[in-house]
């Protein structure tokens, strides 16, 4: 595996690589979830780019930029594992080089709803990180998972309007055996808090089955005390109106303790 870390080092592993070119996009520590992501692309594609970024543009005042977990030695070798072919770590100063970035990309109404309405500027952050790194890998296609399945719509917004050639392609949500979405902020739960968060997958799977979706899931999180429902909502699967029957989506997102958890579960309305 190529680790690079400068945007030179880049262009010259990415001109040396054959074939399709995949990207799997991450902030690093790594766990079962993202590793799905770089297996799908290493199935599919005949050279696999992974980038390791805490961009600190989708991170309000007060979040959680700092304590952030940064597990680079160990990503590096799940990489590895994984059968990556180049590594791009680059630092705050190689993606910024003149500082915070003067023009983002505006995500619309869209980014203005869910997650961004909780996270205010949270995705002009990741769109605008996102699209430099298109620019730099140049990839064919890019992987990323559904658990951030509103970040996964505007991302494909942003290739669509942006007339960008690049592939998108969503990985499905990777869980612990009792249900829990794997994230890398999981590992700021206490075994209580632990316990507790069960109530996110718990309630979406239980609203999917009602005929009034959320109202089961908002009731089965008034069950669970120690966790702060943020929104739990019913979709259509390009995040619009939520249909009358069909495909459909169920979004959550609750605060367990200190820490803001997301999830989402695809749902068939009879």
């Amino acid at each position: 595996m190529n680790v690079v870390e400068t945007r030179e080092q880049l262009a010259a592993a990415r001109a040396a690589a054959r074939g399709r070119v995949a990207v799997v996009m991450t902030m690093g520590a790594l766990h079962d979830g993202h590793v799905e992501l770089l297996r799908t692309a290493r199935a599919e594609a005949d050279t696999v780019l992974l980038t390791i970024f805490v961009n600190p543009l989708q991170f309000a005042p007060g979040e959680d930029f700092e304590r952030y977990p940064r597990t680079m030695e160990k990503d590096l070798e799940l990489a590895r594992a994984a059968g990556v072919d180049i590594a791009f770590t680059p630092s705050r100063d190689v993606m910024y080089p003149q500082g915070a970035p003067a023009v983002r990309v505006d995500p619309g109404p869209a980014g203005q709803e869910l997650e961004g309405a909780s996270r205010p500027g949270f995705f002009h952050g990741v769109l605008t990180v996102v699209n430099k790194l298109f620019q730099l890998t140049r990839p064919d296609v890019a992987y990323f998972g559904e658990k951030d399945y509103q970040q996964l719509g505007m991302i494909r917004a942003m290739v669509r309007d942006f007339d960008l050639p690049i592939e998108v392609r969503g990985v499905p949500t990777v869980r612990e055996p009792d249900g829990l979405a794997l994230s890398s902020r999981n590992r700021y739960l206490a075994p209580a808090e632990r316990k507790a968060a069960l109530v996110l997958s718990r309630a979406l799977k239980k609203a999917a089955t009602e005929p009034e979706p959320v109202a089961a899931g908002i009731a089965e999180f008034a069950t669970e005390p120690e966790v702060k429902l943020d929104y739990f909502v019913l979709t259509d699967p390009m995040l619009g109106p939520a249909p009358a029957h069909g495909p459909a989506r169920l979004l959550t997102a609750a605060w367990v303790g200190g820490t803001r958890l997301i999830d989402n579960i695809e749902v068939q309305l009879p």
